[in-house]
């Protein structure tokens, strides 16, 4: 019952009798009771016999949307968590009314919910919700071509700012500049305000909503946008050129690239193992080549996305590159899997100082998945040959619980993790718990998806439980918001815990998608 919102919080345990019998009395006492840590079992069988309608469904992703566009968007945007009256808000950092998250959870996430529920529901709310957050992109677009984490609305920062629209002070220098690309160049963030950041899926995540949004206009006939299409145009070109020639890309690039990084700075090599590496950290940040974070995972997913939505073969070109990086990335026996970072001589090498060269649980698992999306894409059998070994190894990685430590050492293959002072160890009983020094095994489902793949079979839509569906409902607030316990940071990063509750962007996004999700499995399945 976990992956249930939480009953409104405002609901206290002696409320419960008399606050219950407003709608969906029984429902919202085991929901209460479920946030409370008992009656989980209770809640299972009571929803079990409810089944939404389609008008119920879309009334409230409508009262969603409706919600989250008037009262918590800030400028067309969103950060990750809001007090339900909008007026404080905060993502990986603090925000206040004029600043807006890109990174995900945040702005380009909640536009494609919106985008999700206007194709099943045709309802405009909606759509209107969603250009809302492509105008929010489009202001917050920066003259190296992506975007950074945040963007900010207030003059004064706007005008340190080089963004592509509004006051742009040094932007045009900023647009071209005579140094070759590459991260030699870019780590030392000359241009620090204008950073195009790829990490934690950011300018993916909001090239991917407009490419969406794009696709969406032109399926439902919608008036093509000279401005979307602006804003699509030089974002791709930037990324595209940002991309090395082995393929992958780095965390971020701080100009508008003009040609790809040289091929003689960044040769065309097969990863190896360094002849030795360092026990502490290094901080030299020589890490170009990222599947950290899913950089490159998470680029090669959006260029095929481009590719499908534009037909350009160059997005598609660039998807493949990113895959044959990654079939360059598999180290060698003993450990065919992939480090979080490599440097131009296709090394593991250190990153931050909790992130060591190691072969890395998280980022090979998603590596398998890209490989595995790159060839349902293109039919080119060269991405299925590394899975199998990758599977394998990784399964000799496992801890006795099931989990993947997120690093094994290089060549002995021990798990490696850090202690309260950031000296590695193989010793799990003192970790920060800041990062994920041990994660979740989907070795199953992977191999799963492998088998599928090999026997030509497609995967099977899950049914959606309708009391799953039920809960969500009977969760929602009358406002149309899901609250939740929680705190929410105010504009000097105080921690603040408004005992109404608090709204979170991940919440909305994942409700609204199994809300459209349900609505197209009763469209499929009357």
């Amino acid at each position: 019952m976990a992956s249930l919102p939480l009953c409104p919080p405002d609901l206290s345990f002696e409320d419960l009798p008399m606050r219950c019998v407003r709608r969906q009395s029984l429902v919202y006492v085991v929901f209460a009771l479920g946030w409370l840590g008992i009656g989980n079992h209770v809640a299972r069988s009571c929803v079990a016999e409810e089944t939404p309608s389609h008008d119920e469904v879309a009334a409230s992703l409508a009262r969603a949307t409706k919600y989250m566009s008037t009262t918590i968007a800030d400028h067309g945007g969103y950060a990750w968590v809001s007090s339900v009256d909008g007026k404080l808000s905060h993502g990986e950092g603090a925000c206040d009314q004029d600043r807006v998250w890109v990174q995900p959870p945040g702005t380009p996430a909640v536009g494609d919910a919106f985008l999700h529920a206007f194709v099943q529901t045709g309802d405009p709310v909606h759509l209107r919700a969603a250009f809302d957050v492509a105008q929010a992109l489009f202001d917050g677009q920066l003259a190296s071509g992506g975007w950074g984490y945040s963007i900010d609305f207030s003059a004064e920062q706007r005008a340190k700012i080089p963004y592509r629209t509004g006051v742009r002070s040094n932007a045009e220098k900023m647009m071209h500049t005579p140094e070759p690309g590459g991260w030699e160049i870019w780590r030392a963030r000359k241009w620090k305000h204008n950073r195009t950041v790829l990490d934690d899926d950011t300018t993916s995540a909001a090239l991917s909503f407009l490419l969406h949004l794009q696709e969406t206009m032109r399926e439902t006939n919608q008036s093509s946008s000279p401005t979307l299409a602006r804003a699509i145009n030089v974002a791709m070109e930037s990324t595209r050129l940002s991309q090395y020639p082995i393929g992958a890309w780095s965390h971020h690039y701080d100009r508008l690239p003009i040609q790809p990084p040289s091929v003689s700075h960044y040769p065309i090599l097969q990863a190896s193992y360094p002849e030795e590496w360092s026990r502490t950290w290094t901080k030299d940040y020589e890490g170009c080549y990222m599947l950290n974070d899913n950089i490159t995972q998470n680029m090669i997913r959006m260029m095929l996305l481009a590719w499908r939505v534009t037909g350009d073969d160059r997005f598609r070109d660039s998807a493949i590159r990113g895959g044959e990086f990654l079939l360059r990335a598999q180290m060698p026996e003993p450990q065919p899997a992939w480090a979080q970072q490599y440097d131009r001589h296709m090394h593991p090498v250190w990153d931050r100082k909790f992130e060591p060269p190691a072969i890395a649980g998280a980022e090979s698992q998603t590596a398998i998945e890209s490989l595995m999306d790159l060839y349902e894409a293109t039919q080119d059998a060269r991405f299925l040959k590394p899975i199998e070994p990758a599977i394998a190894y990784l399964r000799t990685c496992l801890r006795p619980d099931g989990t993947l430590p997120r690093y094994s050492e290089l060549k002995t293959n021990d798990p490696l993790y850090f202690n309260g002072n950031y000296e590695l160890t193989n010793d799990d009983s003192e970790m920060p718990d800041h990062y994920a020094f041990v994660g979740s095994s989907r070795l199953d489902s992977l191999e799963r998806r492998y088998q599928r793949i090999r026997e030509g079979k497609t995967k099977k839509a899950a049914s959606i439980p309708a009391n799953r569906i039920a809960g969500i409902l009977a969760a929602q607030h009358d406002d149309g918001g899901w609250r939740e316990p929680g705190f929410v940071r105010d504009p000097e990063g105080r921690k603040v815990t408004p005992k109404e509750g608090v709204i979170h962007s991940a919440t909305f996004v994942k409700n609204v998608r199994m809300l459209c999700d349900y609505l197209d499995s009763i469209a499929s399945h009357p």
